[in-house]
């Protein structure tokens, strides 16, 4: 799957990553409902950190349809939050 992370560029990701972001996704989720400004910082830090290591970055001059997109790392809570669905920012 091809994952865009914005202002970044895009990454080749197997699907059998997903439940492992899952994982980070719904504590990043879980964050947001609280309000948790730091932990929501420092959890969409790893979620990103965990998809650029697993992740095979494609050249900067492909543009192949993504499959996910994933907010910047500088993203604010309320620019997040207007990414989200019903399952956060990974779908599963």
């Amino acid at each position: 799957m091809i994952v865009r992370i914005m202002g970044e560029g895009q990454v080749r990701l197997a699907e059998s990553h997903l439940a492992d972001l899952n994982k980070l996704d719904d504590e990043l989720l879980a964050e947001m409902e609280k309000g948790d400004g730091p932990g929501f910082r420092r959890t969409l830090q790893a979620l990103l950190t965990r998809v650029r290591e697993l992740g095979t970055p494609l050249p900067d001059d492909s543009l192949e349809p993504s499959e996910l997109i994933l907010p910047s790392s500088d993203a604010t809570l309320e620019e997040v939050r207007d990414l989200l669905s019903d399952d956060g920012l990974i779908p599963g």
